[in-house]
């Protein structure tokens, strides 16, 4: 799958909440109910996110999805 910029900034910004919530991507999978491979695959970008998926990331890591994006948008 080929990268953008922008996505780069998602997956980026998406490994920094769950680093800053000290968690593994095993124990994130285990909250989401998956398999560890899942997280793995979208941090990495061999797989991406439909925004049903990202919301429950958000849910999970106890983030705002509104907010997550703003900021993204900042950055990139």
């Amino acid at each position: 799958m080929r990268k953008n910029s922008t996505y780069e900034v998602f997956q980026r910004s998406l490994i920094t909440a769950r680093r800053n919530k000290n968690l593994t991507q095993a124990q994130l999978a285990v909250l989401l109910n998956r398999p560890q491979s899942f997280v793995c695959k979208y941090e990495i970008g061999e797989r991406r996110l439909d925004v049903i998926e990202f919301i429950e990331v958000c849910r999970v890591l106890s983030i705002s999805p509104e907010i997550f994006i703003r900021e993204m948008i900042n950055q990139s």
